[in-house]
Order: C-alpha cells, then structure tokens, then sequence
C-alpha cells in the first residue's frame, strides 16, 4: 500500500508525519496523494439515487421568474446570452456532471450607524452581470434577495436566497482542481460580483425602492474582518473534491435505509444542494439548476470507513472534510459542527493507528468506539439501543 511519507510546502519546510489528516475544503493533500475523489455530481445511476444528477424536476426554490429573456439585447440570440447563462446546460435529467453548487461569501452585516460601513462599488463593476437581477424585478420578483440572519450586538450572518443573490452560480467549476493562481482568481472575481451585487441593491435605480431602502440600513461591520474593509477572506467553499474511500455515504444512508455500523459521528441536516448552473429552459427562457432541499429523516450515523482512503491507495491518512460522500450525501453532511466531530474523530483515530502500529484501515473500531464515547462523542440516535 502506498504511505505519505513527509509533505514539501511552496515555501520549502518540509512536514513528517506517521499518520496525516486532510482537513481542507479542498482535498488537496487528498489529491496530491493519488487517493480517487470525484468533483460535481454523480449520475443517479452510480449508487442507485434519486436526487443526484441533474435536477430539472426538482428547480423550484431559489429560482427565477419564468419567462425571462436570456440575450443581451433582449430578443436578439446574436447579442450573445447574458454572463453566467451556460449554452450547454442544463443536460440528462438525473446524469453525470462537472458542475459544483454555487459559493458565495458569508456577510457579517450591522444596522448601527457608527458601525456601519457603506456599500462601496468595485473595480471593474460590471453592470451587465446583475441584468438578469434586473429583470427578475421587472417580471415581478418585490423581495429583498438574501437571507438576513440575526446575531447579537445588532449583527447578522447573511446567506444566499431567492433566484439572483449572492451565490455567483456557475463561477466555480474550475475552483476544487485548480491551481492556487486559479484559485486565488476565482476568489477574487467572487468578491468583486457579491459587492458590486451589494452596491447595486442599494443604488441601482432598476432595483425596486423598498429593495434599496432595506440594503441601505445595512452595511459591513468597521469591527469585523478589518483588513478587508469588512469582508472576509474565505470564500463559502460548499463542496469541491469528495474522496471515493471505503465506504461511500450516499442518500441512502440519510433516508434510513442503509445504516454505518460504525459510526464516528452524525449528520442531521437535510439533503440540501445550491444551485448549479443557468440554463435556457424548452421556451428559451433563463432557469436555475440544481437546488435540492430534501428532508424529514432523522439524524444519521458516519461511517468510519468513509473518512479512509480505499486499502490499496493510502494507509497513512484520514479525510474528514472531503470525506467519500455522494453530491448529494455530502449536502446533509457539509455543515461545519459535522466537521468539527469528525475531526475530532480522526485525530482519535490517528492516535490508535499510531499507537498499535497500524494502518489506518486497520484500526480496531471497537477500540476507537470506546474512546470516542469516552470522549463523549455522539455516534448514535438516543432511539438506537445496540
């Protein structure tokens, strides 16, 4: 089996390691291994699921007004179809693709004046890509495009909602096997459309009036996120490589009818996935893909062996961000507190396989799920008697 030995950072340091665990959102240690992974989504057919795949049947939250030109000049195809429409899409109903759910940066927001900074407009704003905004407006859409979450101290954590928002759909294909240049790019031309998406809410005349006198209460916090004026950093990396390792969770395990026996951890949110990509719909008009909000089960278990490389490609390491999930299964299990667990649940993983002198895959789960409840870990619903 191959084993990592040491890792050689950019800036030259080098880092040893009996047993190494990729944490990232991106899975780059992962890939730089030769562990198989996948990007986008799966065909249905691939573990027998439902809400994989392309999603046409399912594009109703989060979606446009119908009937929504997608050119230019409108009614005129020669102009070109407007930015972030994809000519290709949206594909097989249910099939294979590349497409990764939309990012987005999360907004740390206050309404307190001597807090509050302004909405300022970008470098390179471009005015064309909030057109198709623009015109979900004027087809009827009156709501203010976000989701605007209470924090104390008068703050809040805002989150993409509605057709047009802060998800830059179909931007970030490239993201999860690009280079750090391509990276670093992609961030960058995120962070440009969310404030020049920001600034147009709050002064752009095509926005509806009671839009822009709700967005102007509002602005990022002089407090928060200081040396980018209130923004932060780190894009909303939703989903990018998902490790193919021993056990691959699937919408199976979410709706109940497989079960890990050997949990390290539970998930309990719904199957959720932001959309994907813009299309032309069978009348030519702009739809949404991708968004999926399927619920009602009860939490459910993680297996261990989805945190591990398959026996034959990595004996050394140990992923439980990028862990080996389906498009779909990953959407129940991406949340950040999910995260956490598993986290903690390799490191105590790790430190068994060091002990024992033993591959990863060959950590006695017994052992483990000893410790882990010790540790108080949560492996199981308080219903589940063993």
């Amino acid at each position: 089996m191959a084993r990592i030995r040491a890792i050689r950072m950019e800036s030259g340091r080098v880092f040893s390691g009996k047993v190494f665990i990729d944490a990232t959102y991106e899975g780059d240690l992962m890939a730089k291994a030769g562990v198989r992974y996948h990007v986008g989504r799966e065909a249905n057919a691939t573990y027998g699921e439902t809400l994989n795949g392309v999603q046409t049947a399912h594009a109703t939250k989060h979606q446009l007004f119908k009937g929504i030109d997608p050119y230019v000049k409108q009614g005129d195809p020669a102009s070109g179809l407007l930015p972030g429409i994809d000519p290709t899409g949206p594909g097989v109903e249910g099939g294979e693709d590349h497409r990764l759910q939309a990012y987005c940066f999360r907004m740390c927001l206050t309404d307190h004046p001597d807090n509050r900074l302004p909405w300022a407009k970008p470098a390179g704003y471009r005015e064309l890509d909030y057109e198709l905004l623009f015109r979900n407006f004027e087809a009827g859409f009156k709501q203010v495009p976000w989701h605007n979450a209470a924090m104390p101290n008068r703050k809040t954590d805002v989150n993409n909602n509605h057709g047009f928002s802060t998800d830059y759909i179909g931007m970030n294909y490239e993201y999860a096997d690009g280079n750090y240049a391509t990276r670093e790019r992609i961030v960058a031309d995120h962070l440009r459309y969310q404030q020049g998406f920001m600034w147009t809410l709050a002064h752009h005349p095509r926005v509806p009036e009671n839009v822009r006198q709700e967005i102007a209460k509002w602005g990022p916090c002089r407090d928060e996120f200081t040396q980018g004026g209130g923004w932060q950093e780190q894009l909303y990396i939703r989903e990018a490589r998902r490790m193919i390792g021993e056990v691959v969770m699937t919408q199976h395990h979410c709706q109940g009818r497989e079960t890990a026996t050997d949990p390290v951890g539970m998930a309990a949110y719904t199957m959720d996935s932001h959309n994907v990509q813009r299309h032309l719909d069978a009348n030519g008009h702009v739809q949404n893909e991708g968004d999926v909000q399927v619920g009602g089960f009860p939490p459910f278990p993680i297996s261990y062996r989805s945190l591990t490389p398959a026996r034959n490609e990595c004996e050394n390491l140990l992923v439980p961000v990028c862990l080996s999930a389906s498009h779909i299964a990953f959407g129940s299990i991406r949340m950040e507190p999910v995260f956490m667990v598993l986290g903690q649940s390799a490191a105590t993983a790790a430190a068994l396989a060091i002990d024992a002198n033993v591959t990863v895959q060959e950590v006695g789960y017994a052992q483990l799920r000893e410790r882990l409840l010790a540790d108080g870990q949560i492996l199981e619903s308080p219903t589940v008697r063993r």
